[in-house]
């Protein structure tokens, strides 16, 4: 499909549910594949397909500089994450051996609810050891695929990306497909409204903007006047640039250090 392709086109194609496909459509990127060359089907549903409204590219934006990419890391060339807690790469060969990557692999991209995949992508420890590209290897797959789903079901409602803000949710609070991120003391979700809650708008136009957008919040999640653990976390969300780094170092945090 053509990279702009409408949502009238998408949904002709098979009849697959537009954001059940927002959540294969980087499948080859769990087993090294470039795009052009990825088979169309895996475990007999389709994958790596298009996705409709440039939600993908938008995505892509937040988090990767356009143009030609460039190796940002050398003789670091796996589709393996690296840390920027502990600057190695998320593959423990223990942990992720062959079969149990498969079938976690499996069940998140077999799964043919669209809420249920949102859930499953949200909680995922699998998917976090991918990177969102290889020449960029601290950002992440998970993340990116949430924020694609997250930009594809506003865009489907009609908002436009100047329209959307980064809003602060109570722990456990679920948006289905707009929430970015949960954990134990908060929730992010990429909306239109943020209904009350804190927020900041996502600006104009898609770019690595995650340290303005967390810096403008009309309230912060992080007591990071009092907790020393809150004091780092936040000082160092305020220098990152990609969105899909800066979600994914907040969860590896809270992994580090326990909380």
């Amino acid at each position: 499909m053509a990279e702009n392709a409408s949502l009238s086109d998408f949904q002709g194609d098979g009849g697959q549910d537009v954001m059940v496909a927002a959540y294969r459509h980087d499948a080859h990127k769990m087993n090294g594949q470039p795009h052009d060359y990825a088979p169309e089907t895996f475990a007999g549903v389709p994958v790596n397909q298009t996705v409709p409204h440039r939600a993908d590219g938008d995505a892509s934006a937040l988090s990767r500089p356009n143009g030609q990419p460039e190796q940002t890391v050398e003789n670091h060339e796996t589709l393996y994450r690296l840390s920027l807690i502990e600057g190695e790469s998320r593959y423990d060969p223990e942990e992720f051996t062959r079969n149990g990557v498969e079938s976690a692999v499996r069940s998140l991209l077999t799964e043919d609810d669209p809420a249920a995949m949102h859930r499953a992508w949200l909680e995922s420890d699998v998917v976090s050891a991918f990177n969102e590209s290889v020449y960029y290897p601290y950002t992440s797959l998970k993340y990116h695929t949430l924020l694609v789903a997250a930009l594809l079901d506003n865009y489907r409602d009609g908002h436009e990306f100047a329209d959307l803000l980064l809003v602060v949710d109570r722990a456990g609070e679920i948006v289905p497909h707009r929430t970015v991120y949960t954990g134990d003391d908060f929730a992010l979700r990429i909306d239109e409204s943020a209904g009350g809650r804190p927020s900041s708008c996502l600006g104009s136009r898609p770019w690595r903007s995650w340290a303005s957008t967390w810096n403008r919040l009309t309230a912060h999640p992080l007591d990071a006047a009092h907790d020393k653990y809150d004091m780092v976390l936040d000082a160092n969300l305020r220098r990152i640039g990609a969105w899909s780094t800066a979600l994914q170092y907040i969860e590896d945090f809270r992994e580090a250090f326990d909380r």
